[in-house]
């Protein structure tokens, strides 16, 4: 059976203050302070809402901005991109295409043997399921993408 994913009345009850404001009012939590910035172990990121599967550890590194940065989505069809020109700035934001929520921005400062995009995300928008718990949680599939971790 396939997984589904989707913004529940569950789901957002379940959010601290934090995670709602950046994911369902496009906030932005501070640089430097969020739980994924400086994680470096092998897994999984998916959204905090949905649980549906984002970015993976072999797609992070370090960008030295003050957020999780990770050069592409496991799919980009799992992320919506949005003209934001909030607080005087031209940029693009990311959305979730599930649970529509706001996860970060991307940006063409990335690295450019690795395609050149720079996607700068919350770590509040983010669960992060260790590999060793990815098959247990439904995550199995998403496994190969990190065999050389």
């Amino acid at each position: 059976m396939a997984k589904t994913y989707a913004k529940t009345p569950e789901a957002l009850a379940k959010l601290t203050p934090e995670q709602y404001h950046v994911t369902q009012e496009s906030g932005t939590e501070r640089a430097f302070t969020g739980e994924y910035t400086d994680n470096h172990a092998p897994g999984l990121y998916v959204d905090i809402v949905s649980g549906e599967p984002l970015f993976t550890s072999a797609d992070k590194f370090d960008s030295h901005c003050g957020w999780p940065s990770f050069t592409k989505p496991i799919e980009q069809e799992m992320v919506s991109a949005h003209r934001d020109l909030s607080h005087g700035m031209n940029r693009v934001e990311i959305r979730s295409k599930f649970a529509d929520s706001h996860l970060g921005h991307v940006f063409p400062d990335g690295p450019p043997e690795r395609g050149g995009l720079r996607y700068c995300i919350n770590s509040a928008s983010l669960r992060f399921v260790p590999k060793d718990r990815m098959e247990a949680e439904g995550y199995g599939e998403f496994l190969p993408l990190l065999e050389d971790e």
